[in-house]
């Protein structure tokens, strides 16, 4: 077979065989003319709450605050569950996602 035919052959193929090629429209390929907006990452509120004795909340977020992952003043203050010794603190990030 010439190129000549093979490149006839390909322009007379149905539109069928080149479906795999044509993007859908929820896929994540980004085409010209589209947003990049859709790219970029979005932030999310993250909540993390602990919840036990006075001693182990406040053990745990000065053990966050060793490591680096919180300031111990991003914190709220201990609130009481009504659930005998029990308080639980809550600790609110924003993250990318």
């Amino acid at each position: 077979m010439t190129q000549e035919q093979r490149f006839e052959d390909a322009q007379n193929s149905p539109k069928g065989d080149f479906e795999g090629f044509i993007p859908k429209e929820d896929s994540d390929i980004v085409t010209p003319g589209q947003s990049f907006a859709k790219l970029l990452p979005t932030r999310e509120p993250i909540k993390h709450l602990l919840i036990g004795s006075p001693k182990a909340v406040t053990g745990t977020i000065h053990y966050l605050h060793i490591i680096g992952y919180a300031n111990v003043g991003d914190w709220s203050q201990l609130l009481s569950t009504g659930n005998g010794d029990e308080v639980m603190s809550i600790l609110i990030r924003q993250i990318l996602v």
